[in-house]
C-alpha cells in the first residue's frame, strides 16, 4: 500500500486541531497556532478539498445500490 493511502494529506494537522478545539478548557493560542499549521500544510500541498473516508466510503455503497 503507498503511503499517500495510509496518512491522508494534512491528516495529521487536521486531527491536532479537531482534538485542540475539542479539549476543555479550550485554549485558543494552541489551536490557532495549529490552525495556522494546517493552512501552511494546504497551501504547501495544494488540497483543494478534503473528505472523511467513511463517507466516501457510504457514497460508493449508495452509488452501487442505485446501479442495481
Amino acid at each position: 500500500m503507498e503511503k499517500s493511502q495510509e496518512q491522508a494529506v494534512c491528516g495529521t494537522e487536521a486531527i491536532d486541531l479537531l482534538n485542540c478545539v475539542a479539549q476543555s478548557p479550550y485554549d485558543q493560542d494552541k489551536c490557532l497556532s495549529l490552525l495556522q499549521a494546517l493552512r501552511q500544510c494546504v497551501v504547501n500541498q495544494k488540497v483543494k478539498k478534503f473528505s472523511l473516508a467513511e463517507q466516501s466510503k457510504e457514497k460508493a455503497e449508495s452509488s452501487e445500490k442505485k446501479q442495481i
